[in-house]
């Protein structure tokens, strides 16, 4: 009998509305029905791509025994963390204040007042590694509210109000400057690994955010380390199993530090993040394999991710069906010898094996091999090479897919939307910028609706429950900008204005801090406030990086203010940990460069209009139209007119403009093209 979640919109939680568990949705109701029984609530976090949540899954919430223990000791309760971040976030800072680490699935028990008394992740079903049986722990805890409740309200108490002092310090007044910023890639080369790329030890995650920042400072000065350490990281990326070498598009991270072995599990915003990177790399240094990569990636999202309403889901899963039928990690991706000769035949699974690096005895578990550019002997035919790879993706579709996570998130379909528009707009992929269009009406239809706020989730059509975030609002802003851009449709411009002037009613505080929920939102325990970057751009910095663009759209000192105020928190940070301000030191290299502002008086599409678009001043804002109405789409196109009735290109910054230019290459030197 289906429980309670399957009144939901989230994939993750319809993955558990059969399980024997009683679950409840997070609601007040849960909090009400744990006050009413008096016990205590069991709540557990995860998402539907996330592999040890469904082991976890599997062997406890589908047990008999452990479901009933569970329904008659506690009110369980199963939040999506990507359709909660809010309620994920709170939790998670206790874990890993208790603990000194976390990760999913998240297990916390709290009173029915929602505060937390005991944590974990994942709890085997028997003991082992030191860990106890989820059973011991059920127990246990049922034991303590029992038999020792006053200790377990001290507990709570005490944690509550250790979260509640944890005030942020946002660095005071004043903007990182050039000190803050040559401070911050001094860190970032000190863990810089030399090697193989990338930024720390294993596993090792892709650094989008760092490498924008990277590509940004060597744009605003030239620096050759910081765009040696972006095109090294992004090169070995490329060439590593974390990339899809038949597919496109990337996986989540590597195990090991050399980028061989993936996490296979594949998320929209790593894919939209890295591809807007690999084509602004390719705009940096015009690499063919930065143009492959991104395009390879924009087409993956489009094929395997976009939904039947036009958006973005939000993952594949790592797990698949192996030829047994078994679920196993990797199953869909990865090859031995013999599946090499059986679908290419002795000669052409030579040649593959010594190209994509698949041994005898494997790279990953049971002898098989995680596809990779190995790269060293010399000059390869890429004829052959294309016609193995056609082949082994032909026969990969044969196999039983990874599963998708099929809701629709706000903040990543802003960076997709971001991405998609970009890499169509360099590389005369009009399909992919209709895409991104595509998109952002799904947005404004379904997320925005009646209600004139941003919905966090939609799943086939439908508005989830949950209210957006500010990563919400500010990838989404980011999104609509790039999208203005690139189409010279000003309704985008508008839809963006739109959003962050709710970024300024909702979610800044004093001093410029901002909050990552709205100030009428849900009151939980803590009200979030993370300046720093995850897997995408933290909430505070993507809203300053867009406030800072709108701000040069439009001439707004309100918005222009604000993001000034929120970049205090990067001149706090990027020197402490710049590989986890990656995306405000961006913003503060925007900041640092003007940003130049760029009205193209012509024809969307036409050689200025690109040219603008091309250009590598970090967050340079372009605006094109043509005609009388142009100025009524852009502010930044009134009273802009022809010279000699040819297009023409003017750039601002610092309240100051050039003289006008009709000839591209000097355009193109005015921007750093």
């Amino acid at each position: 009998m289906a429980n309670r979640l399957a009144q939901t919109t989230s994939p993750y939680l319809l993955q558990h509305a059969d399980n024997p568990v009683d679950w409840w949705p997070w609601s007040p109701e849960a909090f009400e029905e744990a006050r009413k029984r008096d016990v205590p609530v069991l709540l557990s976090v995860g998402y539907a791509s996330c592999h040890w949540c469904h082991v976890m899954a599997h062997e406890s919430f589908e047990d008999d025994d452990t479901a009933a223990y569970l329904n008659a000791h506690f009110v369980p309760v199963k939040v999506d963390r990507e359709e909660r971040p809010d309620v994920d976030a709170v939790y998670m800072e206790a874990v890993q204040a208790a603990t000194g680490h976390g990760g999913w699935p998240m297990t916390v028990f709290l009173t029915p007042d929602a505060e937390p008394f005991y944590f974990g992740t994942y709890f085997p079903p028997e003991p082992r590694h030191g860990s106890p049986s989820f059973q011991q722990v059920l127990e246990g805890v049922t034991a303590a509210w029992t038999d020792r409740r006053d200790e377990v309200a001290e507990v709570a108490g005490r944690i509550v109000a250790d979260l509640a002092g944890r005030s942020l310090v946002h660095g005071g007044d004043g903007v990182p400057g050039e000190s803050e910023v040559a401070q911050a890639l001094l860190g970032l080369t000190r863990e810089y690994d030399e090697q193989h790329g990338g930024f720390g030890g294993a596993p090792k995650f892709p650094p989008a955010m760092v490498v924008e920042f990277l590509l940004r400072h060597y744009a605003r000065t030239g620096a050759e380390g910081a765009l040696q350490m972006a095109a090294d990281t992004c090169t070995a990326m490329a060439r590593g199993g974390i990339y899809d070498q038949l597919g496109g598009g990337f996986a989540r991270y590597s195990v090991d530090r050399e980028w061989t072995v993936p996490h296979f599990e594949k998320m929209l915003y790593d894919n939209a993040l890295l591809c807007r990177v690999y084509a602004r790399l390719w705009r940096t240094t015009g690499s063919d394999e930065a143009r492959r990569i991104a395009l390879e990636t924009a087409d993956f999202m489009v094929r395997e991710l976009r939904t039947a309403e036009g958006g973005f889901a939000s993952a594949l899963d790592a797990d698949s069906e192996d030829a047994e039928g078994k679920h196993v990690e990797g199953a869909f991706y990865v090859w031995t010898p013999a599946q090499l000769r059986e679908v290419l035949g002795e000669d052409d699974a030579a040649f593959a094996a010594a190209y994509f690096g698949v041994t005898e005895d494997g790279t990953f578990e049971e002898g098989a091999s995680v596809l990779r550019l190995a790269g060293g002997a010399g000059p390869v035919d890429a004829a052959r090479v294309a016609g193995v790879r056609a082949r082994l993706l032909a026969a990969r579709d044969e196999r039983p897919h990874p599963g998708r996570d099929d809701k629709v998130v706000a903040a990543w379909n802003g960076l997709a939307i971001a991405a998609l528009a970009e890499t169509g707009a360099y590389f005369d992929r009009p399909d992919l910028v209709e895409r991104a269009t595509e998109a952002a009406d799904l947005l404004v239809r379904v997320h925005l609706g009646e209600v004139a706020r941003l919905t966090r989730t939609s799943k086939d059509g439908r508005a989830g429950d949950n209210a957006g975030v500010l990563e919400d609002y500010g990838d989404v802003a980011e999104g609509f900008l790039a999208l203005a851009a690139v189409t010279g449709e000003g309704a985008w411009l508008e839809f963006a204005g739109f959003l962050l002037d709710i970024v300024l009613e909702q979610f800044t505080g004093e001093g410029g801090q901002l909050y990552d929920t709205a100030h009428d939102a849900e009151q939980l325990i803590r009200r979030p406030q993370d300046p720093t970057d995850s897997a995408t751009p933290s909430g505070w910095t993507a809203a300053a990086g867009a406030l800072l663009s709108y701000a040069a759209y439009t001439g707004s000192e309100a918005h222009r203010t604000a993001a000034e105020g929120a970049l205090g928190v990067v001149k706090a940070l990027g020197p402490r940990v710049p590989r986890f301000v990656g995306w405000g030191l961006a913003v503060a290299e925007a900041l640092l460069d003007g940003p130049r502002e760029v009205a193209v008086a012509g024809p969307v599409g036409g050689e200025l209009h690109r040219t603008a678009l091309l250009g590598r001043a970090p967050g340079a804002v372009v605006a094109a139209g043509e005609g009388p109405g142009a100025g009524a789409e852009f502010p930044l196109l009134v009273d802009r007119p022809l010279v000699g009735g040819e297009p023409t290109a003017y750039v601002c910054r610092h309240f100051v403009c050039d003289a006008p230019t009709t000839d591209a290459g000097e355009l193109a030197a005015k921007l750093g093209g």
